[in-house]
């Protein structure tokens, strides 16, 4: 086995930068595994570096210059992606995060795994701040921040006898306003069908500063179909809004493609294990053959969103599951409900999340059983119209 040990990736601007670099390999295991690096040119993807690890079975592609979110991920015949309009990675530079009203983070939008923070996430509104002069001003927040869009200062790979681990540093900083890093560790063993992201984010300020962070999490086929269902212990579920609610009745269940279909969400409550308050959310296909495992903490991510988005397959079939440290309301909205933490000068906040790739009826049935077990602690409750602590009616 080879071992390899934090091997610094040089992003263009550096002085070397780099094409494509195969940086490390082993074909003479029972896994053979590899890591490679490259940029893309052409069109709104200039620029975009993607640092692609092969574990032997998971394939993941990360993208340091989108917030080291990862575009896509391929184990066995399980797809981890999603068909967006937005058919590849859009360089930030590129990206006007107010355009229409505030929704320009979707002209980006097509990735696997999103992180949306540091500051805020949501919808986009109006909220109060600090200015320069210490006034407080309102000024309009974009959907779901800027660290998507925030190309990583410094990655790192280190290969161990065991596992694939790339780390990333993300600022999300200015002069007289939040002053917020993100460090990041993906780490997948070799063989395996599952990661571990481990979030930590920091303060690099003085002043006590909001902090919030949603993973969105996004399926299309074949984890998605007619018929797929979303298997997760709660305690209470509502719709975010009327449009939601008109699907209340099968809102953990999914259609096909349907044209002209307008998203909804559900915002969960979710029920953990006592102590640790470890929690699972697994979504699966119709046949029960293969699925997607999340496993966190309530303590990291205490709020959980389903959204459906089930169009038409040209205009982006997909769901997204969401931990997060609050639900994807505006952040005004949430900060009045108490869900907007807020790091001391100095602090920091890590998250742990564990996806698995589930490729077997055994392994699915296993992982509904040990769900039935956590919701066994909580009598659910399925809310048929949006209610006020969760969403905001008045």
């Amino acid at each position: 086995m080879i071992t390899l040990h934090k091997i610094p990736l040089l992003l263009p601007g550096s002085t070397q930068g780099f094409q494509h670099i195969d940086l490390a390999a082993d074909h003479s295991g029972p896994a053979a595994w590899s890591v490679s690096s490259y940029t893309l040119r052409g069109g709104l993807q200039e620029g975009v570096d993607v640092v692609e690890l092969d574990n032997g079975k998971l394939r993941l592609a990360v993208l340091p210059t989108r917030g080291m979110g990862i575009w896509k991920g391929q184990c066995g015949d399980v797809s981890l992606a999603w068909d967006s309009p937005v058919k590849r990675p859009v360089n930030p530079a590129f990206i006007n995060q107010q355009d229409r009203g505030g929704l320009g983070w979707l002209k980006g939008f097509n990735e696997w795994f999103v992180r949306c923070g540091l500051n805020s996430v949501g919808a986009p509104g109006m909220d109060t701040v600090l200015n320069n002069s210490g006034q407080a001003v309102d000024v309009p927040l974009n959907l779901h921040g800027n660290i998507a869009n925030t190309p990583a200062h410094a990655v790192e790979l280190e290969v161990t006898d065991s596992a694939i681990i790339v780390r990333g540093e993300v600022d999300e900083t200015m002069l007289f306003g939040p002053a917020l890093r993100l460090q990041t560790e993906i780490r997948t063993e070799f063989g395996s069908g599952a990661l571990t992201v481990t979030d930590t984010v920091t303060n690099l300020g003085d002043n006590p500063v909001e902090h919030q962070l949603l993973y969105h999490i996004n399926y299309g086929a074949p984890l998605l179909e007619k018929g797929s269902r979303i298997v997760a212990p709660f305690k209470q579920v509502a719709p975010r809004d009327a449009r939601s609610a008109e699907g209340i009745e099968q809102f953990d269940r999914f259609d096909a493609p349907q044209v002209g279909f307008v998203e909804q969400a559900y915002y969960y409550e979710l029920a953990g294990q006592r102590g640790s308050r470890d929690t699972m959310a697994l979504l699966r296909n119709a046949a029960g053959s293969q699925g997607s495992l999340l496993r966190f903490s309530l303590k990291d991510f205490p709020c959980f969103t389903l959204w459906k988005n089930t169009a038409g397959l040209a205009d982006g079939y997909v769901t997204g599951l969401e931990p997060a440290t609050s639900y994807p309301n505006a952040r005004r909205f949430e900060r009045e409900k108490g869900r907007v933490p807020s790091l001391a000068g100095g602090q920091s906040r890590s998250t742990v999340m564990t996806i698995e790739t589930l490729d077997t009826k055994t392994a699915i049935r296993q992982a509904e059983a040990d769900i039935k077990k956590l919701q066994k602690a909580a009598k659910a409750r399925v809310h048929t119209n949006p209610i006020g602590n969760l969403s905001d009616i008045s």
